[in-house]
Parts: C-alpha cells; sequence; structure tokens
C-alpha cells in the first residue's frame, strides 16, 4: 500500500480534515460578519461612525475601523497558535504511523 493510500486511511487524517475545516469555516465566518457588519454600519448608520470622542476630532469609525483590522489579525494569530498545536501534532503522528 503506497503511503498516501495509508494516510488517506488513516483515522487521525479524517479527524485532521475535520477539524482543520470545521475551524477555517468558523474563523472565516467571523472575519466575514466582523467585515461586513463594518461595511453595512458604513451603508446604514453613517451618523453613528461620525460621532466624535470626546471633544476632539476623531470619530467613532475610526477605532472601529482598526478593530476590525486588529480583529483579523488576533484571528489569523489564533488559527496559526492552534494550527502550530493541535494540528501540527495530529499530522506529526499520521506521518509517524503511515512510516511504519
Amino acid at each position: 500500500m503506497a503511503v498516501a493510500e495509508r494516510i488517506r486511511n488513516n483515522p487521525k487524517f479524517r479527524e485532521l480534515v475535520t477539524k482543520r475545516s470545521r475551524f477555517a469555516w468558523i474563523l472565516t465566518s467571523l472575519v466575514l460578519v466582523i467585515y461586513f457588519g463594518f461595511i453595512v454600519i458604513i451603508a446604514f448608520d453613517k451618523a453613528f461612525l461620525a460621532q466624535h470622542v470626546g471633544s476632539g476630532v476623531t470619530t467613532i469609525g475610526l477605532p472601529i475601523g482598526v478593530g476590525v483590522i486588529l480583529s483579523a489579525i488576533a484571528l489569523t494569530g489564533f488559527y496559526v497558535y492552534r494550527a502550530n498545536g493541535e494540528f501540527d501534532e495530529l499530522n506529526r503522528q499520521i506521518i509517524e504511523e503511515s512510516r511504519r
């Protein structure tokens, strides 16, 4: 049996594919909700985003926009953290088992 076939037949491989796909779809959904939520606010409630923060010239749209960008960075970091931990460990186990 070829190595690729042994990997495909390994239950841990199916577990890895399922977990990674589910996690990626959840994070994708979160990013889309955040981004499109911001765009919807821009489209339908400009007055809300135009409110000034304190007595300065900064509007509330600026920190929300920065929050959108930071949320993308944080979610990417969360994915990398989980990929380097749980997903890489499963991958290592699959490769080790396929060599036997």
